[in-house]
């Protein structure tokens, strides 16, 4: 297999394809007036926005890049920031039976991307004062990370 194949729906091409190609880094190999496609080398993802009329939340739980040291979040989180994103940061945080360094952005359309490194795994599903894994709609997911 060379890539994973993820394909969104949005409602507002042109502010979703500025949000992706900031969190990316990379710009769209393909778009047409209502469709664009990011093709990313690390790690291999194919990458597609799909206008819709409407898009209700966060379709899916939550996507995310799981990175290979701590050093990385700090990276990522300073880089998303200069773009101007807010990133919700859960540094040190059990959650998913893992002990994490983690931080969150939000797409246009409400769909939360997770960049995370696990620094060791846990028998404790999640620290009751953690918002681990917690989607837009306020649930907690039990498949998360």
């Amino acid at each position: 297999m060379k890539y994973v194949h993820v394909g969104i729906n949005v409602t507002n091409l042109e502010k979703s394809i500025e949000f992706y190609q900031k969190v990316f880094g990379v710009s769209p190999v393909k778009v047409k007036h209502d469709y664009a496609k990011f093709l990313l080398e690390n790690p291999g993802l194919n990458f597609t926005l799909n206008v819709r009329d409407e898009v209700k939340g966060n379709q899916v739980n939550h996507f995310g890049f799981q990175v290979e040291t701590s050093e990385e979040i700090t990276v990522h989180r300073e880089r998303l920031e200069k773009e101007g994103f807010f990133a919700r940061d859960e540094m040190d945080t059990t959650c998913c039976y893992a002990v994490q360094d983690k931080f969150w952005v939000t797409d246009p359309d409400g769909n939360e991307w997770e960049f995370f490194f696990t620094k060791a795994d846990s028998d404790i599903h999640k620290i009751e004062s953690t918002s681990c894994c917690v989607v837009p709609n306020g649930n907690t997911s039990s498949s998360c990370c």
